[in-house]
């Protein structure tokens, strides 16, 4: 009798169950059916997305970096990214950020809890912080104030171990460019 009873409360609860989720799809949604992108209002909130990989052209980004090299999209979301072609001591990469969220104390005290060395340094008036990776002379970062809000940086990666120039002097020219567009 048991066994009867726990089939029957069992059927009964999926019963229940299922009444309720179909009576959650039988109500009526009053309106005119429309096509996607028909008479929908556009969301201008986004209108802007992944535009900050635009903030330079190609030809000033290999100019920053050196006579002669090409800069190629490389990956544009979160971040934006660019293969250099031609870099001194062999190809590299560029990486710009633009947090609309974030302080140049965040970064800075983020930077330091991954053990990379962080100055304080002046671009074009601007304060702006130096990230450098230990035992990593191939690379370089900077991060500023952001015009509006937020924190705006470049990265620069040449190829490990090869022969370049001071890539922060690279990633200085990529700030002050982007922080005189800016103003």
């Amino acid at each position: 009798m048991r066994n009867g009873l726990r089939r029957g409360g069992a059927a009964l609860a999926a019963a229940l169950a299922l009444t309720a989720a179909l009576s959650g799809c039988g109500r009526e949604i009053t309106g005119t059916p429309m096509g996607v992108g028909e008479s929908q209002p556009v969301d201008t909130r986004l209108d802007k997305l992944l535009r900050e990989c635009d903030i330079l052209s190609h030809e000033q980004i290999g100019e920053a970096v050196g006579d002669g090299v090409i800069a190629e999209d490389s990956f544009f979301g979160a971040v934006c990214m660019w293969d250099l072609i031609g870099a001194p001591g062999g190809d590299g990469m560029a990486t710009l950020n633009w947090y609309e969220n974030g302080s140049l104390g965040n970064e800075k005290q983020t930077n330091n809890k991954l053990g990379y060395q962080t100055e304080n340094v002046t671009v074009d008036s601007a304060l702006v912080l130096q990230i450098r990776r230990p035992n990593d002379p191939d690379s370089c970062g900077m991060v500023a104030s952001a015009p509006d809000n937020g924190v705006i940086g470049w990265w620069l990666n040449y190829r490990a171990g090869s022969s370049h120039p001071d890539p922060c002097e690279a990633v200085r020219k990529l700030m002050a460019l982007t922080l005189n567009l800016a103003r």
